[in-house]
């Protein structure tokens, strides 16, 4: 597929620069826009764990670690945790919102290359909208392995509600009357399991989304495939 397609021999070429420029800018709002939300969403959050620790702390202080601290740490786990799962999904699908974007802009950038042959090389993001040209996007030309994950929004929210998570097992065991090394492993297995569950169910959506996208502008590795 090329710029010259769809019937725009007719279009004079700076038209054209100004259309995809256009829409260039626009995705960049979007994007821009988007991820100013989702830090936000992230910083009342996190405002809110830090103030429940507080809270349960200033009660453990005028009253000690009786029964009122302990069904106060109770429903102030299962709120946070609720709040937090809202949170990563809110996060999850501006990564999932952020992928098409980038999607769009590595398109973008393949017009410019067809209107330009040779510009590409001076490129830093990729002219390629395939699994492959959103990976070098994202990298910004540099292959990151597993620390782009890692280090992502997501990653991070997903670790707190685990921690959440495994703070209310911990809870939960300690309230039914479970032995202390049972505590540490009801918290230690609850938050693994929430972490591992959310981290996959994040992954599988993923690859299922990128399967299910149909390239029009491969690198040519993924052509030749």
């Amino acid at each position: 597929m090329s710029v010259g397609d769809s019937g725009l021999d007719g279009v004079p070429a700076s038209v054209r620069a100004q259309l995809l420029a256009t829409e260039h800018w626009s995705l960049l709002a979007t994007r821009s826009q988007t991820w100013s939300e989702v830090i936000g969403r992230i910083a009342v959050y996190l405002t809110l764990v830090s103030a429940s620790v507080v809270s349960l702390a200033l009660v453990a202080q005028a009253s000690g670690f009786g029964t009122e601290f302990r069904l106060m740490a109770l429903t102030l786990s299962a709120v946070i945790l609720l709040l937090g799962t809202l949170t990563y999904l809110r996060v999850h699908n501006a990564s999932t919102d952020d992928m098409n974007l980038v999607i769009g802009m590595n398109r973008l950038r393949a017009a410019y290359a067809a209107m330009a042959p040779g510009l590409e090389e001076y490129f830093v993001a990729s002219h390629h909208d395939d699994q492959a040209g959103v990976m070098q996007t994202y990298g910004m030309g540099v292959r990151r392995g597993i620390g782009q994950p890692l280090a992502s929004a997501t990653m991070f929210v997903a670790v707190v509600n685990g921690i959440v998570a495994g703070a209310l097992g911990a809870l939960v065991a300690e309230a039914v009357g479970a032995e202390v090394a049972l505590v540490a492993v009801a918290g230690a297995v609850v938050g693994l399991t929430d972490l591992t569950l959310t981290v996959s169910l994040s992954a599988r959506h993923y690859l299922r989304a990128m399967a299910s996208y149909q390239p029009h502008f491969p690198s040519p590795v993924s052509a030749s495939v």
